[in-house]
């Protein structure tokens, strides 16, 4: 069955880091382009970050910049999301995505997600 897992989020102070962790099963992550994508309370859903199969392009929205750092580890086969100098704005729900018919990172074409992970900046 293939399948993402986000994990790592939770409750941190602005300014504070949190890493998000996508675990993939039922198929080999490093073949696949792998985005993050955020939904805020009462807001669409937008991508924040995106890594191809070759590492070789990524993607950040321009609020992230600096600040959040997408990497992978295909010994685990597990795409990760580095968030420092957090920012109330950026609390949301964070998934992971990936399209298995190519390398897309928009959003339309991403066949499997995760369940999503909770982050919450707020003092």
């Amino acid at each position: 069955q293939v399948q993402l897992v986000e994990s790592g989020g939770g409750l941190v102070q602005p300014g504070g880091s949190l890493r998000l962790s996508c675990a993939a099963s039922g198929f080999t992550l490093d073949y696949y382009t792998i985005a993050w994508f955020r939904q805020a309370p009462g807001k669409e859903r937008e991508g924040v970050s995106c890594i191809n199969n070759n590492d070789l392009i990524t993607y950040y929205r321009d609020s992230v910049k600096g600040r959040f750092t997408i990497s992978r580890d295909n010994a685990k086969n597990t795409v990760y999301l580095q968030m420092n100098s957090l920012k109330p704005e950026d609390t949301a729900v964070y998934y992971c995505a990936t399209d298995l018919d190519g390398s897309s990172c928009n959003q339309g074409d991403l066949e499997v997600w995760g369940q999503g992970t909770l982050v919450t900046v707020s003092s």
